[in-house]
């Protein structure tokens, strides 16, 4: 890859790490457990969105794999805790 793109990734992943610490605040502060389970969620999805960019940085296929089954997981528990909290 080029410069310029690789560049370009660690840019977006920094951004996102920052926007994911800003959805974690949210998290913490928010008013009802709704917002503060949507609030985890968004950070579980950039916690992802971030193992792809270091898969495509890194030319590793390994983080990949452990992204697909984070995302997963971050399905499950979020399923998991709506139903609870709807109960």
């Amino acid at each position: 890859m080029s410069d310029f793109a690789n560049e370009f990734l660690l840019a977006v992943a920094v951004v996102l790490i920052i926007n994911a610490f800003l959805c974690l605040y949210r998290a913490a502060a928010g008013p009802t457990i709704q917002d503060r389970i949507v609030g985890i969620n968004i950070v579980n999805t950039k916690t992802m969105v971030v193992l792809l960019i270091l898969s495509t940085f890194l030319g590793e296929e390994l983080y990949l794999d452990i992204a697909l089954a984070y995302a997963l997981l971050n399905f499950v528990v979020t399923i998991t805790i709506s139903r609870y909290i709807e109960t």
